[in-house]
């Protein structure tokens, strides 16, 4: 029993961690790619809730990488800086609101949505 308890505490933790390194990856860029990578290797093993977690954490990267790409291009015909303010505010508050539901322990409501 104890074990069990210390691995989805342990697996609560690498989610939030993620969290973290995406939140970071604003700054640092090549953390985001850590966090992803992280989310992949952790799902399989992860309680059905946290699966939630890291299904929505996959799907953030992906979109956003979208996101920022798209931006990216864009930014030639200067609509592009707007998309990629909207990507910083989008991924900010994809983390923080992930991080509320891990914090009450809950399953993320969406996982596959595209918004917030």
């Amino acid at each position: 029993m104890n074990d069990i308890v210390n691995q989805d505490s342990s697996s609560e933790n690498q989610a939030k961690i993620i969290y973290i390194l995406y939140l970071v990856g604003l700054v640092f860029g090549l953390t985001g790619i850590v966090g992803v990578v992280m989310a992949y290797i952790n799902r399989a093993e992860a309680p059905e809730w946290l699966q939630s977690h890291y299904q929505f954490q996959i799907r953030t990267f992906w979109i956003g990488l979208l996101y920022l790409v798209t931006g990216f291009l864009l930014a030639i015909v200067l609509i592009g800086y707007l998309l990629l303010l909207f990507w910083v505010v989008w991924l900010i508050v994809r983390c923080v609101k992930g991080m509320q539901f891990l914090d009450k322990k809950e399953a993320h409501p969406n996982p596959t949505g595209w918004f917030f």
